[in-house]
């Protein structure tokens, strides 16, 4: 999927820039100050810490039960023509439910619970558009590109919680017994990401843009023994962005 919006990004962005408007025609009476972006998308946690492998081998889990939808917002104000310094938050969270694979209670029935995922980054970075994002006409007129193709860096924290309620077994005893683990807690986060911003009049911008996440937590006591969790993963996301004047 990264690859695929990576070929369109590259297919969409040309030598010389485009811009959006004829002669006169839709041009904008000062540069904006900046742009607010909605947007909507796929997380794919990459999953690999060794908390995942214990539910995805304990458990009808799988890694790529852990994606989900996405939703973000990010204000982004104008440092200079090619430049931005962009205030971001977004959110995924994914429930699903499970049994363990080998084992069946007393009365031969499932051992069922529910694993969940929650992942909220805040950050802060610098935006860089690789493209002009449009042209000056003499003194009082500017012509936004049609499009304009950008790389972004990104650090802040992130917010996550990993919980997992229901029945287990202990595995001393061979008992079944019902329960509810939570950790829970901030950590730093940081991101990269590529995007291509698609001119559909004087105000909105169509949003593309693919992003990978790093970040690592400790786990919460409930979770004894466990290294950091990987909460890293790969996003892919479309919106809508309103120019600020």
């Amino acid at each position: 999927m990264t690859k695929l919006l990576l070929a369109t990004i590259a297919g969409l962005t040309i030598a010389t820039p485009s811009f959006a408007q004829k002669a006169g025609d839709g041009f904008l009476f000062r540069v904006p100050s900046g742009s607010w972006t909605f947007r909507g998308g796929v997380a794919v946690p990459t999953a690999r810490s060794d908390v995942f492998g214990f539910v995805t081998d304990q458990l009808t889990l799988d890694r790529s039960d852990f994606s989900s939808a996405i939703f973000g917002t990010a204000i982004a104000i104008r440092l200079s023509g090619r430049n931005d310094i962009v205030f971001d938050a977004s959110y995924s969270n994914v429930n699903r439910a499970s049994e363990f694979r080998d084992w069946l209670d007393n009365n031969d029935q499932p051992i069922q619970q529910t694993t969940s995922l929650r992942r909220i980054p805040l950050t802060v970075g610098l935006r860089h558009y690789v493209t002009p994002r449009g042209r000056a006409v003499g003194r009082f007129a500017w012509i936004p590109a049609r499009r304009a193709l950008y790389a972004a860096a990104s650090v802040g924290m992130m917010e996550y919680k990993f919980a997992q309620h229901g029945d287990f077994i202990d595995f001393a005893t061979l008992n079944v017994f019902g329960d509810e683990f939570v950790s829970q807690s901030w950590t730093p986060v940081a991101h990269g990401a590529v995007g291509l911003d698609m001119d559909l009049g004087s105000f909105t911008m169509l949003n593309l843009e693919a992003r990978y996440t790093w970040a690592k937590a400790p786990m919460g006591s409930d979770f004894v023994g466990f290294n950091r969790i990987d909460l890293s993963g790969v996003s892919l996301s479309a919106g809508l962005a309103f120019r600020l004047f």
